[in-house]
């Protein structure tokens, strides 16, 4: 699936292929819209995160976003623009609230995958 700059304004209900002619402009770009960080095990397998929260914040202590973790080890900052332009502290609670792990993202990511 090739997602588009938002450069591209053509919405429609039907979906349909683009004329490539007509839209030399709209290239696919294969960035993320907003920090994606994921949790994984050595083999790649994501941890089970079911019920965890992520605080992102700028390394002088702002909190930027609290969001949840979905059970495949994914959480998603939708008020982070990617690529990040500075480095964020990602801290990762428990269920219970615990803090489990803190991470640094640097800046200049899309994505970032936390592996122990």
């Amino acid at each position: 699936m090739a997602v588009y700059p938002s450069s591209c304004n053509w919405r429609s209900k039907k979906h349909r292929k683009l004329d490539v002619n007509k839209h030399k402009h709209c290239k696919p770009s294969g960035r993320l819209l907003r920090l994606t960080v994921i949790w994984a095990c050595s083999t790649g397998e994501p941890y089970r995160t079911s019920g965890f929260l992520a605080t992102a914040s700028t390394l002088s202590g702002e909190l930027i976003q609290t969001a949840k973790f979905n059970r495949r080890g994914v959480v998603i900052f939708s008020k982070i623009k990617t690529p990040t332009k500075q480095a964020y502290v990602v801290k990762i609670y428990s269920c219970e609230g615990n803090l489990v792990r803190r991470v640094v993202v640097p800046r200049g990511n899309d994505a970032f995958v936390i592996v122990p």
